[in-house]
């Protein structure tokens, strides 16, 4: 973890707030448009949250932060308690959601989801490349940034507000698509459902807040040998990988637990994995949280 203090809050809209933290020890690690990073939260819980400031400014990173009364505890905490120079662990920077050269782009956002698209738009406009951001939201009033990023960008951003506007039509937006352009499409699953159905597979890049819905084969038991540590840990059906291994004295950093932050990912040396994940777990890794065995034993270098 690295080791930051809060060093500016600012309320973007109604149920948003900026964090600004700088580094404790100097510059942080350095990261790339499309990153995020878990936080450790003084509550004793950790979530996942997009860097939005600028990658090159090292010496602090910003976040935003929706508040969702139905959440776990995270967003409460941070909306109510957390005040200037508390000091915050935050993990190394991690991408699932990388910007890729392309000879233009076309940026979608829903409501926070502005938050990974932000660096995506800093980047495109610096390298000189076409981009174009429609970002969609209730109200232009519980839209964070809209008016920083209208005021930077221009023509480049439209702002849909559904309230008075409805949605836009992505599959009019698909038919007017340059050949070549990617599409980056961060937001709630309606919109994601939606730029699925509307654009290209090979187009579209999308970064996910909650999981997908999937139907696996009931959960059975298993056994997973951890080389390094000689253990042996038994995984019931009804309980996951990674609270297996927490109960039995060998935890592992974890996040979403939904699957979606890859936080939580080790490295399979033996056996056969279900991946349940939705962000593709590299060759040999499985995400603990979700993913299970396919046989009877998995050997884990832990």
């Amino acid at each position: 973890m690295q080791r930051t203090v809060i060093d500016r809050i600012d309320r973007v809209t109604e149920d948003v707030v900026s964090l600004v933290l700088r580094g404790a020890d100097g510059p942080l690690a350095p990261w790339e448009p499309g990153a995020h990073v878990d936080v450790a939260l003084p509550n004793w819980l950790t979530r996942q949250y997009s860097l939005c400031g600028d990658p090159a400014a090292l010496e602090t990173y910003r976040l935003a932060v929706r508040y969702e009364p139905l959440s776990r505890g995270g967003s409460e905490y941070i909306h109510r308690f957390l005040r200037l120079g508390r000091p915050l662990g935050v993990s190394l920077p991690r991408n699932h959601f990388p910007l890729v050269p392309a000879p233009r782009y076309l940026f979608l956002a829903g409501g926070i989801g502005i938050t990974a698209v932000l660096p995506m738009l800093r980047a495109t406009a610096g390298a000189g490349l076409p981009a174009s951001l429609v970002y969609v939201g209730p109200s232009a009033d519980t839209m964070p940034f809209a008016d920083e990023l209208r005021s930077t960008y221009g023509d480049a951003v439209r702002v849909v507000a559904t309230r008075q506007h409805g949605r836009p039509d992505l599959r009019a937006l698909a038919a007017e698509l340059e050949p070549g352009t990617l599409v980056y499409c961060c937001g709630p699953a309606s919109m994601l459902a939606a730029a699925e159905a509307a654009f290209p597979a090979e187009q579209l890049r999308m970064e996910r807040f909650q999981p997908t819905p999937k139907v696996f084969a009931p959960d059975t038991a298993f056994e997973v040998a951890c080389a390094r540590s000689g253990r042996t840990v038994h995984v019931d059906a009804d309980e996951s990988l990674l609270n297996a291994l927490d109960h039995a004295g060998l935890p592992v950093s974890s996040g979403c637990r939904e699957g979606v932050c890859g936080s939580c990912e080790i490295t399979v040396l033996d056996g056969e994995v279900e991946h349940r994940d939705d962000v593709g777990a590299p060759e040999g890794r499985m995400y603990a949280c979700v993913s299970r065995a396919l046989g009877p034993r998995l050997v884990l270098d832990l």
